[in-house]
């Protein structure tokens, strides 16, 4: 299937790696709100595995599908750069949960349980975890916590001209120590579920079989577990 200038049937090289592409666009999509299509991950991935399979001429030696990995999934996030995946109703409801566990955690002095955010919200407790469901995808970082965009929608492409890149504040070790530190301070459960989720890349569903739960249960508890951690991030 190789040549010393790389790739020699691209046929043969999308019928081999479209498994690849949907697990990652699986993957992916578990942390995405229900308004992003598959279909359009797929479609951008397989962009992303045609770009790679052009370009590994330029990288003899190097492990194809580890090169493919990230065309891929580079593709899927370009994909979503270009389009409102989520939409500002839905960052204005995690900011509410996120506003209501942070007053809780100063007023008790621990991590509130779901029944008193809810309470905390003026909800019952089925309509606070549908709340919760309904913004799967949330993201721990915002781009608007970099910006002062209220306007924009989330990864807006911008010119950052000589203002802080987020990538690199993610790496600051200060960061770093205060997410440990947040991660830490989860609830056992959502703890153990953002290590599958993250460290072991566990799907939702496999996670739910796991921890005995639904699928959409799995989902509740991450987008919450999100919520636990920006609270605790604030002012990083």
């Amino acid at each position: 299937m190789y040549t010393a200038a790389g790739l020699k049937d691209k046929d043969q090289c999308l019928t081999e790696y479209a498994p690849l592409v949907k697990r990652i666009a699986y993957h992916l999509k578990a942390r995405l709100p229900g308004s992003v299509e598959l279909d359009d991950m797929i479609q951008a991935g397989m962009i992303g595995l045609l770009e790679a399979a052009d370009r590994f001429d330029e990288l003899r030696g190097a492990q194809f599908e580890t090169y493919a990995t990230q065309r891929i999934r580079g593709a899927m996030l370009d994909e979503l750069r270009q389009t409102d995946w989520m939409p500002r109703n839905l960052r204005r409801d995690m900011r509410r949960i996120e506003t209501a566990i942070g007053k809780l955690q100063h007023q008790l002095g621990k991590s509130p349980s779901e029944v008193e955010i809810a309470r905390e919200m003026g909800l019952a407790l089925g309509d606070y975890q549908q709340l919760l469901f309904e913004s799967s995808g949330a993201q721990l970082l915002y781009y608007e916590d970099f910006y002062d965009l209220e306007d924009e929608d989330f990864l807006e492409r911008h010119e950052l001209g000589n203002d802080p890149d987020p990538l690199e504040l993610l790496r600051n070790d200060r960061f770093r120590s205060a997410l440990v530190e947040a991660i830490d301070s989860l609830p056992e459960r959502e703890r153990l579920l953002m290590g599958m989720h993250y460290e072991q890349e566990m799907n939702l569903k496999e996670i739910g079989e796991v921890m005995g739960v639904s699928e959409s249960r799995v989902s509740q508890l991450h987008s919450q577990a999100v919520a636990r951690l920006r609270s605790r991030l604030k002012g990083h």
